[in-house]
């Protein structure tokens, strides 16, 4: 390829960027506002998100550019990418995960142009103050489908938006969702104000994709494996009449969908809200069906070696401690002991397996293929692949990080290895559970073996975009007859034709979306909370005008510029392009709103399940820090800690949870002198549950009265929020209080005082400080403990050993 045929940009490396017009055209477009970008996978949507970052960056040089995706090895391979392209130091361009120490994280966020992480992270720093998002200038979603509910991602485009003083969204996805409101929801959460589309009908994309030939192939199943599914289904239509018996369902034949699944789950839910103990037996049958059912879906269409597995994982769980009725009842039920029996008599192979390797001899031997793809959704059935093919064929597995059920999951380092030595060509067959789907830049095949169906059209095309980039591609489906892989099979289909026909629809209905987004309640205009906005108007008109919010620089988009999408226009940047907009905070003025300082509230992580914590860190009113707190889930001041209790969780407390509620109040009224108790729900607290009203109110006095506890009832968390914060002024801003996460009691037990002292180095928490103190002993035995001998204590990896040694043994620095 000629030196032309590269883009050429300052912040490029040379020739390394292909020039494809079409991904010129779309980082054209995407420079100009908040974009969405639809392009079918392996075409280089990343790609496109480098070229607006490299134009962003060129244009503000004291901006950032942060880009998210969902998984690690999707993280470390965009990061590579970007540190091969881009003209900017390697250790400028930084990675963020799990793995990276949150104190290191900070540091690494100030000094770098371009942060790659995952969004959980990101989430958790923002929550915690740890990294402002003020300098960021593009924001690139990728893998963006997943912007819905309370993922991480819709946080932190609020946040983005919000704070970011020049901010530009790039959104990406090969599949944004199933719908035009699902599409639509997506580019709302994430403040998308533009979308643009190019499937391969286009021609300039269609030049570079080849036909993808997809086979369904049907597979008959053996007696044997008949048999133990039958035996498996007896059980199953047993407990679905003793549902039957409940009243909870009609359904009878044991291929009970999972919808109607989930409808008896919540008829029993309901017998427990009204306090009937049938309700609780028919969960722990309901949880017999649920394990059954997955045990006939592995028979019929993973392999007889993965149900074997599962029924082996099913008794080591009815033996150990605390094990459930469902799993005891469910290997004492004779018919599954028969099951069990023929599937450890079974000698055979499923048919897939077979055919796989048929396949795979095929497509590498007399097609002369170089490397297939084989995709499972078991890790069990992987693992069995993997041996089987690997008697025939080079093969090696592809899971995730996370160890299941005997299995060991394969640590970051290892996804990236695996992955370069497919692309490199040092073995052929890759054997893969769903975790290579999303994005990663597993190289072009030859042939993609589906093991079963998918049953969703995101998956399935993520999937597909393996095959058909730079060759002609063939997608081969495994389908076992009469089984729930054709169930899967037709739905399949459905979803994916909609896919197709609705990135199709998009191209004519952009512009229609785009005006539906301009009205939305998460348009850009007015992208926070309508009611703040109401309130603040409200409280403005009774204020002086010094209190009006002053304009700010850097608007929510790059500048318009003509529009064009050549090479010329992205070659040459123009500074003026950048459209100026009000700093619309979205926040309420608060009636005695002034030059107020900033509040701190201190929130424990395990508050993250809740919505309060990201409500605080949105205020400009209040800074958030995350900690592990062995008291409280809120501390608002030296004094003040805030336990959270939900009518539901404060009525377990008294039926005999984990924690009494005395415990607790023992523990905040010995930490803090002022601890508050928020009751949190709308309904009524003597109506929840079977609880007699005289029990509670008998636990409340005493906690007020006893323990000098303040009870404070709360309608929600977004009542809870506000809560929080009109304490937390109350006492730093009106009694000038300072913040402790460890209170100001000092009259502590011995023990107390040795977790304390061991539980503050490196931040490592109360938890951990116990589990230390009884491995050696005592708190100087701790401190003198070699690396290795840390790592001994229940919960103390590596990374945690190395952060005592160092502190421990480091020399003292003041200003570090």
């Amino acid at each position: 390829m000629s030196e032309s045929a590269y883009v050429d940009h300052p912040m490029l490396a040379e020739g390394v960027i292909e020039a494809r017009q079409y991904q010129l055209q779309l980082a054209a477009a995407a420079r100009e506002d908040h974009t969405l970008v639809c392009l079918p996978t392996g075409l280089g949507k990343t790609t496109v998100s480098l070229l607006v970052t490299a134009y962003r960056l060129a244009d503000d040089a004291g901006g950032k550019s942060l880009l998210l995706a969902p998984t690690k090895p999707l993280v470390e391979q965009h990061a590579a990418f970007y540190r091969e392209a881009l003209q900017i130091p390697d250790e400028e361009i930084v990675v963020f995960t799990g793995e990276t120490r949150p104190d290191d994280r900070a540091e690494m966020w100030n000094d770098a142009r371009v942060v790659v992480a995952t969004p959980q992270v990101v989430e958790n720093d923002l929550v915690g103050g740890r990294i402002g998002l003020e300098e960021v200038v593009h924001c690139t979603f990728d893998e963006c489908h997943r912007a819905t509910g309370d993922y991480a991602y819709t946080y932190i485009a609020e946040r983005y938006h919000a704070d970011a003083l020049n901010p530009l969204v790039t959104a990406m996805s090969a599949s944004p969702g199933g719908n035009e409101e699902d599409i639509q929801t997506v580019c709302e959460n994430l403040g998308v104000r533009n979308v643009e589309v190019m499937t391969e009908d286009d021609a300039d994309v269609g030049e570079h994709t080849y036909d993808t030939d997809v086979q369904w192939e049907r597979i008959e199943l053996p007696e044997q494996v008949i048999e133990v599914r039958d035996a498996i289904n007896e059980v199953i239509e047993d407990r679905l009449e003793k549902l039957r018996e409940l009243g909870v369902t009609r359904v009878s034949s044991p291929d009970v969908s999972q919808k109607d699944l989930n409808k008896i789950r919540a008829k029993l839910q309901e017998l427990i809200d009204n306090d009937q103990s049938e309700g609780y037996q028919g969960m722990s049958v309901h949880a017999e069906v649920m394990k059954l059912r997955r045990a006939v879906e592995l028979v019929e269409t993973q392999s007889v070696e993965s149900v074997r597995r599962y029924f082996e994982r099913q008794r080591n769980a009815a033996r150990s401690s605390g094990a459930s009725k469902a799993s005891q009842r469910l290997v004492s039920e004779p018919k599954v002991k028969e099951a069990m029996r023929k599937a450890d008599d079974f000698d055979g192979l499923h048919p897939k397996f077979r055919r796989a390797r048929m396949l795979l001899a095929e497509t590498l031997g007399i097609e002369e293929g170089e490397r297939v793809i084989v995709f499972t959704e078991s890790r069990d059935t992987a693992e069995a692949l993997t041996d089987f093919l690997g008697e025939h064929f080079d093969t090696q597995r592809f899971v995730g990080q996370g160890d299941a059920d005997g299995s060991d999951g394969m640590t970051q380092k290892e996804q990236r290895e695996t992955l370069d030595r497919f692309r490199s060509g040092e073995f052929e067959v890759l054997v893969s559970t769903s975790v290579a789907e999303e994005g990663l830049d597993v190289p072009e095949v030859d042939l993609v073996l589906f093991f079963e169906p998918v049953p969703t059209a995101i998956r399935s095309v993520q999937r597909k975009g393996r095959t058909g980039r730079q060759t002609e591609g063939k997608v081969v489906v495994l389908m076992a007859e009469d089984t729930r892989d054709e169930a899967y099979f037709w739905i399949s289909q459905r979803r994916e034709q909609e896919m197709e026909d609705e990135l199709r629809e998009l191209k004519g209905v952009a512009d229609d979306i785009e005006g539906d987004l301009g009205e939305s309640q998460r348009a850009l205009d007015d992208y926070g909370d309508e009611e703040a906005d109401d309130a603040s108007e409200t409280a403005t008109a009774a204020t002086s005008d010094d209190t009006q919010p002053a304009e700010a620089d850097g608007g929510s988009a790059a500048g318009a510029g003509d529009g064009q999408a050549g090479l010329t226009d992205f070659d040459a940047p123009d500074p003026d392009d950048v459209a100026e907009s009000e700093d619309d905070e979205g926040v309420a003025a608060r009636a005695d709103s002034g030059d107020e300082e900033s509040v701190e509230v201190v929130v424990d992580q395990r508050e993250l399940d809740s919505n309060i914590a990201r409500d605080l860190s949105k205020r400009d009113e209040v800074e958030t820090r995350l900690e592990t707190l062995s008291v409280g889930d809120y501390v608002l001041s030296d004094r003040v800690a805030v336990e959270r209790k939900s009518h539901a969780d404060f009525l377990d407390t008294l039926l005999g949870g984990d924690r009494s509620i005395f415990e607790q109040a023992k523990d905040l009224t010995r930490h803090y002198t002022r601890p508050v108790l928020l009751l949190e729900g709308d309904g009524d607290l003597y109506a929840e549950r079977n609880v007699h009203p005289n029990a509670i109110r008998a636990t409340l006095s005493s906690l007020a009265v006893d323990w000098g506890i303040s009870v404070v009832q709360t309608r929600g968390e977004d009542d809870t929020a506000e809560m929080i914060q009109t304490i937390a002024e109350r006492e730093q801003t009106d009694n000038d209080r300072e913040v402790s996460a460890h209170g100001e009691k000092a009259a502590k037990t011995l023990g107390e005082q040795q977790e304390y002292v061991v539980s503050s180095i490196a931040d490592i928490g109360p938890v951990t400080a116990r589990s230390l103190l009884e491995e050696f002993g005592t708190v100087e035995a701790v401190m003198t403990a070699r690396e290795d001998d840390l790592t001994e204590a229940d919960g103390v990896g590596q990374v945690t050993a190395e952060r005592i040694r160092e502190v421990v043994g480091s020399d003292y620095q003041p200003d570090a």
